[in-house]
């Protein structure tokens, strides 16, 4: 039986209650795919800086490097973060810590639109007949965000006539970079995740403008060789923005830089209607000794205070991340898209918590417990 060692790090708000529902899916696929999880659960967070002073105790580091993987909930609660050090809050000095740390430099966000849950979606139907399903791949670690330098600084504008024109301006820059091998490495991701999926690769950059967009498309183009069977095009940022309102559908895999990634993400999680569908991956290298790609899995959304300990929350998204972790990290295919089948199979049969609830489904309202039961019982 193969042993896989997670570290759980529920975090605040909603966290503990949603993880709570992905563990039970976890265990329930166990003995039906031959898979035995050790899970080791530690504060985040709110929950560690109560616990230990600070959002990530040494404990829980120490874990999430022994562990295969990391399975996260969500940080911060508003009324709390503003009374620490912007370099202290939960976010910040434990997600962002995380993803720098074990250097994941590839985030996945799939967005999928179930059927039944067309009323969600902010389009007209006749926008994405077909369905929407997509996967965007962000490279998480290079351009824009992270390029050196970066800085605010004064500078004088003087005029004609002397200092009595003296005017004090300040200038602030930015710098994007990104290097062939960061585009290679997140370019195999992309294709891979295609091959996974309906077999197209949209690649995102402004070539039209920016060097480093000459450059991502060149590499890609490369790299694209090497899976002849993944169709390849590429499209301008401003046009996948547009076309991801007009017509989703024809996406299947968007690929992108840092910040093309992270604004066409967030506007493609809107197609689905509610953040508590929609999981995402953060992916570093393959160990070439255990085989295992180590990655920090996660809901989208955030730790919703308000609807804390209600049994209000939507658990999809922990428990589609939990089948992401199956996929990517553990090769187990089967286990991850037995889990993905159970989601939808409750989802169709009528089943809803309150984010995806239309009015007229007031009957099937369902809540946190409850839908991690149902999908629990659709895998059988």
């Amino acid at each position: 039986m193969k042993k896989y060692r997670v570290a759980v790090l529920a975090g605040d708000g909603i966290g503990p209650e949603v993880m709570r529902e992905g563990l039970k899916v976890l265990r329930a696929v166990q003995s039906r795919f031959g898979i035995n999880f050790e899970f080791h659960e530690v504060p985040v967070g709110w929950a560690g800086i109560d616990a230990a002073g600070k959002a990530l105790p040494d404990k829980t580091l120490k874990e999430c490097e022994e562990a295969d993987a990391i399975l996260f909930g969500s940080v911060g609660l508003p009324g709390r973060d503003p009374t620490l050090p912007k370099n202290e809050r939960p976010e910040r000095a434990s997600l962002l810590y995380l993803r720098k740390h074990f250097e994941l430099f590839a985030n996945l966000r799939p967005v999928r639109l179930y059927p039944g849950l067309n009323h969600s979606c902010p389009l007209k139907e006749s926008r994405f007949g077909s369905g929407i399903d997509i996967m965007v791949v962000r490279e998480l670690t290079g351009g824009l965000y992270f390029g050196q330098p970066k800085k605010t600084e004064e500078y004088v504008v003087v005029d004609e006539e002397g200092s009595e024109g003296r005017r004090v301006f300040l200038r602030a820059t930015d710098t994007m970079v990104i290097t062939t091998e960061e585009i290679e490495r997140i370019a195999h991701v992309g294709f891979e995740a295609a091959r996974l999926r309906r077999k197209k690769l949209s690649s995102v950059d402004k070539a039209n403008v920016l060097e480093n967009g000459v450059l991502w498309r060149d590499v890609v183009t490369t790299v694209g060789k090497e899976y002849p069977d993944v169709q390849l095009e590429h499209v301008f940022v401003d046009n996948a923005a547009m076309q991801l309102m007009l017509n989703p559908s024809q996406y299947d895999v968007l690929l992108c830089e840092n910040m093309f990634g992270d604004i066409l993400s967030d506007e493609a999680a809107a197609l689905a209607g509610s953040l508590g569908m929609l999981p995402s991956a953060s992916l570093g290298e393959t160990s070439e000794l255990s085989g295992i790609r180590f990655g920090l899995y996660e809901p989208a959304g955030g730790s919703a205070p308000d609807i804390a300990g209600k049994n209000l929350a939507n658990p999809i998204a922990q428990i589609l991340s939990a089948a992401l972790m199956l996929r990517y990290s553990f090769k187990e295919e089967a286990a991850a898209c037995a889990i993905e089948a159970a989601v939808e199979k409750v989802i169709a049969q009528g089943w809803r918590t309150g984010d995806i609830a239309s009015a007229s489904e007031e009957g099937n309202r369902i809540g946190t417990t409850q839908m991690g039961d149902m999908i629990v019982a659709a895998l059988g």
